[in-house]
C-alpha cells in the first residue's frame, strides 16, 4: 500500500506542486499584508495544489513517449507500466474536479486564472514544445499564474502590480529553464524537442538568459516603486539579481557550458526562494 501511494504521489510531480504553492502563498501574503482570511487563504492553496497536481498527472500521460526517450524520465510510472493510463487519467480528473471546486471558494478571477493555467500547460505548451523554440515562453504563462493567483485571491482586481508580478515570474522562468535546456540538451535531443540551445545554439541561449535576468532585476526595482515594498526587499532582491547577472555573464568566458548552466540554474532556485520569502514580508517590514 505504501509503495502504491508513492507511485501516485510522484505521478503528480510534487516538486513542481510545492514550488508553485510557495509562490501562491507569497502572492497572498504580499497582497493581504498578512491580514489573512483563513477560508480564502486555504482555498487558494489547496485548490491550486490540486489543479497543479492534476496537470502533472495528465502531463505524464501526454508526454509518456517523450519520457521514454529521456534518461531523466525513463523510469516514471507510466513509462515502465507501474500505473495504467486509465487509472492515471481518472486520478488526474478527480484532482482537477476537486481543485476547481475548491477554487470557487475564492473569487471568479482566481478561477479564471486556474483554467487558463490548466489549458496553457496541457494544451498549448504540450503542442508547442514539440514544434517550436517558443514552447518555453508559452509554458511560462502557466508557471507564472500561481503567484498572481495568490495575489488576486485577496486583491480581487487586475492592476499594474498584478502585471509586474506576472512578468517577474515569466522572466525568471525563461532564465531558469534555458539554463536547464543547456545542461540537459542531450536528453532533449534524444526526445527530439526543439529547445533553444539545440536550434539556435548555446551562445544565443546564453545571451537570452542574461537578458532575462537583467529584466528580472528591472521588474523587481519597478515593483518597489509601484507597490511601495520595503527598502529591505529592494536591497536584497537587487543584490541577488546582480549576483545572478554576474554568474550569467561569466558564461561567456567559461569553456564548460554544462558546469556554467548548472551554476546559473542552482542560483535561480536561491533567487526564487529569496523572492518568495521577501515578497511575503515586503509590505510589513
Amino acid at each position: 500500500m505504501k509503495e502504491l501511494f508513492y507511485k501516485y504521489y510522484y505521478l503528480t510531480k510534487p516538486g513542481i506542486v510545492f514550488g508553485n504553492v510557495l509562490t501562491v502563498i507569497a502572492g497572498y501574503f504580499f497582497a493581504s499584508k498578512w491580514q489573512i482570511n483563513i477560508r480564502e487563504f486555504l482555498a487558494v492553496i489547496i485548490g491550486s495544489s490540486l489543479i497543479i497536481a492534476s496537470a502533472g498527472v495528465i502531463n505524464n500521460i501526454i508526454d509518456h513517449k517523450i519520457d521514454k526517450r529521456m534518461e531523466r524520465t525513463s523510469k516514471r510510472s507510466l513509462v515502465v507500466g507501474n500505473i495504467s493510463f486509465k487509472n492515471a487519467f481518472g486520478y488526474g480528473l478527480i484532482l482537477a474536479v476537486v481543485g476547481f471546486y475548491v477554487l470557487t471558494l475564492t473569487n471568479p478571477k482566481v478561477e479564471l486564472l486556474g483554467l487558463i493555467a490548466y489549458v496553457d500547460y496541457l494544451a498549448l505548451y504540450s503542442f508547442f514544445k514539440r514544434r517550436s523554440i517558443y514552447g518555453t515562453l508559452i509554458g511560462s504563462i502557466s508557471g507564472s499564474i500561481p503567484l498572481v493567483a495568490g495575489y488576486l485571491a485577496f486583491q480581487n482586481k487586475f492592476n499594474i502590480i498584478f502585471l509586474d508580478l506576472f512578468l517577474i515570474m515569466v522572466v525568471w522562468q525563461m532564465a531558469h529553464f534555458y539554463a536547464i535546456a543547456i545542461y540537459r540538451q542531450k536528453d532533449y535531443s534524444k526526445a527530439k524537442l526543439p529547445m533553444l540551445p539545440l536550434i539556435k545554439g548555446i551562445f544565443k541561449t546564453k545571451i537570452q538568459i542574461s537578458v532575462y535576468i537583467i529584466l528580472y532585476l528591472i521588474l523587481n526595482i519597478w515593483l518597489y516603486f509601484i507597490a511601495k515594498t520595503s527598502i529591505i526587499y529592494l536591497i536584497i532582491m537587487t543584490l541577488l539579481s546582480l549576483i545572478w547577472i554576474t554568474k550569467s555573464l561569466r558564461g561567456f568566458n567559461m569553456e564548460d557550458d554544462i558546469l556554467w548552466a548548472k551554476d546559473v540554474f542552482r542560483f535561480s532556485l536561491i533567487v526564487m526562494i529569496g523572492f518568495s520569502v521577501l515578497l511575503s514580508l515586503a509590505r510589513i517590514i
